[in-house]
């Protein structure tokens, strides 16, 4: 018979924690939460973190000493919101068991002190409503921590509704952290939550990306290829950045400036293929499908160009960068919220997806973009702030 080997009566002098990120678009999810583990083990160096996702290029990014990943085969989300395997057959029931398995055993074994839970209570298609009532029932601290936007109010509410996401907030979670400020967008008030709900929410801040560990030195090929002055498009993962990209291949460049364009490591292979050849007739423009790291890049662009992403858009308010979104608008609003808030505080400029066109993007590059720096009227004190409540939570259990 397994014994545990923890309880909530005994807390480790090495104290474990537990990231999930369900990542069924993008890399945002992970990396969102690999940030956090860094932050927690530089306050927390004796702690144990495990990350589970579902991204395989997990493995690309460095992580600091103390944090591992768990890495799920993955789902790929349609443009309808319908999740099926993203290469593993056609058998979404089958993918879900196999996932719910690896999350209930990486769990049950690991047996954490605090669980955060990135966006979705109940994990993508429900696949943590086994583990939550046994980590709950052993005293672990469970956390929800939500971006700053989720969608739009009225989608939420639905979504929610039909998930049962208040429900399982009500019995098994005990704090939810949201990851920006309510100045931009009071997630509370937008979506309507009850009074007990928001008892357990706190803004935390933004996550400030200036203190993300970087690869050290940049990479040989994109270093030695790409001479200042240059703008950057960047697509997150890829899955969703072709038009975006094929745009940028297109637009005219200011003169003397050479392009960078990041396909993303998730953008389908034939898309990639027709973005590697508009190469050939513009020797100017620079295309590498991955970065584990991009932060050193987009510090010495000229400007950027990118989608709405939550994790793209705090690293270009972080350093402070000439920026115009080009948010995705389906199968959520999030991205478009985001991006048009912060262009009508003059943060950054914002363009619809409708409107881009290779002239929209070339006249942006060339012309006189003057923004507010971020920092004048958000908060970005998120990292100290999830810190300081990981220390609180690993102090109440130590003396309890």
């Amino acid at each position: 018979m397994k014994q545990n080997v923890l309880s909530k009566h005994e807390p480790s002098l090495s104290p474990r924690i537990a990231f999930y990120s369900h990542d069924t678009m993008g890399l945002g999810h992970i990396r969102r939460n690999m940030l956090l583990a860094q932050s927690v083990l530089q306050a927390c160096p004796n702690a144990e973190i495990l990350l589970l996702s579902g991204v395989r290029e997990s493995g690309a990014f460095k992580l600091p000493k103390g944090a591992d990943t768990v890495t799920m085969p993955s789902y790929f989300k349609t443009a309808e919101g319908k999740y099926i395997p993203s290469s593993l057959g056609n058998n979404i029931e089958r993918l879900v068991e196999v996932r719910r398995q690896i999350i209930y055993g990486t769990l049950d074994l690991f047996e954490p002190d605090i669980v955060v839970i990135d966006n979705v209570p109940r994990g993508a298609m429900n696949e943590l409503d086994t583990v939550l009532p046994v980590l709950a029932s052993r005293g672990a601290q469970i956390v929800l921590g939500l971006r700053d936007i989720i969608d739009e109010p009225e989608a939420v509410r639905e979504q929610w509704k039909k998930l049962k996401n208040l429900e399982i907030i009500r019995l098994y979670f005990n704090s939810i952290w949201v990851y920006g400020d309510p100045h931009l967008f009071n997630l509370a008030k937008e979506y309507q939550f009850d009074d007990d709900i928001c008892e357990k929410l706190q803004y935390v801040g933004y996550l400030d990306q200036t203190r993300r560990m970087e690869v050290q030195g940049l990479d040989t090929v994109i270093s030695s290829s790409v001479e200042t002055p240059y703008a950057l498009c960047v697509v997150g993962g890829g899955q969703d950045g072709f038009q975006l990209a094929k745009t940028f291949m297109q637009a005219e460049l200011p003169t003397g400036w050479n392009g960078l364009l990041i396909t993303g490591a998730l953008m389908p292979e034939a898309q990639r293929k027709q973005i590697h050849d508009m190469v050939e007739t513009r020797p100017e423009v620079h295309v590498v499908d991955f970065v584990a790291e991009p932060l050193k890049l987009m510090q010495e662009a000229e400007c950027i160009i990118s989608m709405g992403g939550y994790n793209t858009v705090t690293e270009i308010l972080s350093f402070n960068e000439s920026a115009l979104i080009v948010p995705r608008v389906t199968p959520r609003k999030e991205q478009w919220i985001r991006a048009s808030r912060l262009a009508e505080m003059g943060i950054v400029d914002c363009l619809h997806p409708d409107s881009l066109t290779p002239e929209a993007l070339s006249s942006w590059m060339s012309g006189n973009k003057k923004q507010l720096n971020a920092r004048e009227v958000l908060r970005f004190n998120g990292l100290d702030n999830v810190v300081t409540q990981v220390q609180s939570i690993l102090s109440k259990r130590a003396n309890s």
